[in-house]
């Protein structure tokens, strides 16, 4: 294994802050408990998203992390000098065929990977690569590095792996609403047409004896609204005729325990609509700071579509979060008309795959050359031209 194939290029653009490799100290363990309070107080001194808060990540390390095929890495990076906490990573080593892949604690569930930043993590591209050098020296053996939907920056502050030169633009986006004024000045600043319709749908679903939104606190109910989500998302994906894999047994557990550990504390969000005793619609979300991320949502159909409940609830739960202090709202993956029109902007997301192995290498090139179609406006168009005539 070569120098060239592991370490990545220095960005000469620029400014370098002075670090070695020499000046970080990596420590990685496989049991997240660990080190849960450390990356708690790192974050709360720093930056970091829901998704990497530890209601979060305590509920994947406790159950999508057990899987036979798996093995948690909970890398910490500290200053050598001081032994401060600088940055703190959740990874995984994952056998996927003949390769051990190591990447996010994601399978799929969640939206943005990213590392918790500390105050003293880099913030410029020669301090990143000195971290990412000290990095890749102490990760365990493995074919192929594989890091994707990354965001640029942690709640402001530039996400060191972004700045390295093998990190390349995913073709996922996230997609987030800022409403920093009063909401009144949001809601009449809508597109007309698109104000009018949600106004004229909380009209017709309150005209429904008992109809009502409902922000969910209550242990007990909350397990039966986010049972009523279970059913009706399950029953509208399979009427689409898509796979539906978030009631298999590890994804099921996983939002279980993100429910019952952050529900009290209002790191987990659970908003609903009712009537009676039927459930219309069902949000969960998840908070860090006066940021709220959309995970999974539900709507019933029928009758109930002329009141559009799933976008009728999204508002209401921003107007009622609003009144609470929060200002960001996060609609995460997926680009769909609604976010569009709702106001959310699109954010750019990168990756990185490196090979660190020869069995690696052959993903590692695959992955380099999708991401240049991708970058190239005249290559994306030879693609879709032979695509058209297979």
């Amino acid at each position: 294994m070569t120098d060239a194939l592991l370490m990545p290029r220095f960005l000469p653009a620029l400014p370098r802050d002075r670090r070695r490799s020499t000046d970080f100290r990596i420590d990685i363990t496989t049991d997240y408990p660990a080190v849960a309070e450390r990356w708690r107080a790192l974050a709360a001194g720093g930056a970091a998203l829901g998704f990497q808060r530890d209601a979060w990540l305590a509920s994947w390390y406790a159950t999508l992390g057990r899987n036979a095929d798996t093995l948690p890495l909970a890398v910490t990076v500290m200053d050598a000098a001081d032994g401060r906490d600088l940055l703190a990573l959740p990874l995984v080593r994952r056998r996927a065929g003949r390769l051990d892949i190591i990447e996010f604690a994601d399978a799929g569930v969640t939206d943005y990977n990213a590392p918790i930043l500390g105050p003293g993590a880099p913030r410029d591209g020669a301090g990143a690569t000195d971290l990412w050098r000290a990095l890749l020296a102490s990760l365990p053996a493995a074919d192929l590095l594989q890091f994707t939907k990354m965001p640029l920056e942690i709640a402001g502050a530039p996400n060191p792996l972004a700045l390295l030169e093998p990190a390349r633009p995913s073709g996922l986006s996230g997609n987030i609403l800022h409403v920093e004024g009063q909401w009144n000045d949001w809601h009449w600043g809508l597109e007309r047409t698109f104000r009018k319709e949600l106004e004229r749908s909380w009209r017709v679903f309150e005209k429904n004896p008992g109809a009502r939104f409902e922000r969910v606190r209550d242990p007990a109910e909350a397990a039966r609204i986010f049972a009523g989500l279970k059913t009706l998302q399950s029953a509208r994906i399979r009427e689409l005729g898509l796979p539906y894999v978030l009631d298999e047994r590890g994804n099921a557990a996983f939002y279980d325990e993100v429910l019952a550990r952050g529900l009290a504390g209002g790191k987990t969000i659970l908003t609903t609509l009712v009537c009676g005793g039927e459930i219309v619609g069902a949000l969960l979300g998840i908070a860090a700071g006066r940021h709220y991320a959309m995970v999974r949502l539900a709507a019933a159909g029928g009758a109930w579509k002329t009141c559009s409940p799933g976008r009728l609830l999204i508002e209401q739960t921003m107007k009622a979060l609003h009144a609470e202090g929060f200002r960001a709202f996060d609609f995460t993956i997926g680009d769909y008309a609604y976010k569009r029109r709702l106001g959310a902007a699109s954010v750019p997301l990168c990756e990185i795959t490196s090979a660190l192995s020869w069995r690696g290498a052959p993903s590692a090139a695959r992955a380099r050359a999708k991401a240049a179609v991708k970058n190239s406006p005249r290559l994306m168009r030879a693609v879709t031209r032979m695509k058209s005539l297979i």
